[in-house]
């Protein structure tokens, strides 16, 4: 069985073949696998690590392709359900000049939103050393309940629970709901993936290292910040620090926050200490950074996330 499971949506995204375009002007559309837990399988897997992904896409084409294309990347994909009470998720994601999104979903509902606590396979969680999660899930039962209990034994195993709020505030009720469920998750984890913007949305701080230590808890190991190009800032209980990201010409932002996060935990799966020693953290940060920043260089999210050896080539040139 897989060391990291991810869980949650998995969903294709239809991307602009031209960037600068708004989603009324843009004249054609490419089909791409996303959501962002899938996305982190898939990193994972290209970066060497065991994973597997846990949710619920329709029993349509669409969730079919995202199923294999999967298992093609080397993700398992026995936890992954099929329903037939709703159709795979759709985003259309409008991309700017400078490579950053806007989203509209299909989502109504979707099938990864009838994930249920009763199909969430406990086993394979308790034989797992990592759950990664994110808010979307966390938005309306029963995805909400599948989550939590899936946390829930992950925990009780003794297993490493990351968790990335992914804002999608459009997703929500209201910016209230939103602020309510991503902290609900971030006080079930240990590893924290955030952004700058995540942290101003949730604290009201426009100063970063206070907007972390207000999110801090008892039972986090290790929160990363990420500020675009401005690199990322982590904090654990004994040291903080930055570390710079890497200058290139962005197509597509779509994957880079999820290639970040799983170029962080391979390297936390490989050796869960890395958080109580600065300067293999800052190494880890920066392999991470370089794989979100590879991740920006085509169209789709899952297409562009890079494998191993070339983030160490890309490294080794920067």
């Amino acid at each position: 069985m897989a060391d990291a499971i991810c869980l949650g949506e998995l969903l294709i995204d239809f991307v602009p073949t031209i960037t600068g375009s708004g989603l009324t002007d843009a004249p054609a559309f490419v089909k791409a696998p996303g959501g962002a837990p899938g996305n982190v399988a898939v990193g994972l897997a290209r970066l060497g690590a065991s994973s597997a992904f846990m949710g619920k896409v329709g029993d349509d084409a669409f969730g079919h392709f995202l199923a294999a294309t999967l298992a093609e990347a080397g993700v398992d994909v026995g936890p992954l359900l099929f329903s037939k009470e709703a159709r795979t998720a759709l985003a259309f994601v409008s991309l700017r000049a400078d490579g950053e999104r806007e989203f509209m979903f299909y989502r109504h509902p979707s099938a990864d939103m009838l994930f249920a606590p009763h199909e969430v396979d406990v086993e394979s969680i308790r034989r797992a050393k990592l759950l990664h999660f994110g808010s979307i899930s966390l938005i309306g039962e029963p995805s909400r309940g599948a989550t939590l209990r899936a946390v829930d034994a992950a925990c009780d195993a003794g297993a490493l629970i990351s968790y990335d709020p992914n804002l999608r505030l459009p997703l929500w009720p209201d910016a209230e709901a939103a602020r309510d469920g991503l902290l609900l998750g971030l006080k079930k984890a240990q590893v924290v993936k955030i952004s700058d913007e995540e942290c101003a949305f949730l604290t009201g701080a426009d100063d970063l290292e206070q907007a972390c230590k207000a999110l801090w808890h008892e039972g986090l190991k290790l929160i990363v910040a990420t500020r675009g190009r401005a690199g990322c800032v982590y904090y654990t209980p004994t040291f903080t620090g930055a570390v710079d990201s890497f200058a290139v010409e962005a197509v597509d932002a779509t994957g880079a926050g999820d290639g970040f996060v799983a170029g962080l935990l391979q390297g936390l799966l490989a050796d869960p200490t890395i958080v109580q020693d600065e300067s293999r953290l800052r190494e880890l940060c920066r392999f991470a950074s370089a794989v979100g920043a590879l991740a920006t260089l085509q169209r789709g999210a899952i297409p562009a996330l890079p494998n191993r050896r070339r983030v160490l080539d890309f490294l080794r040139q920067a």
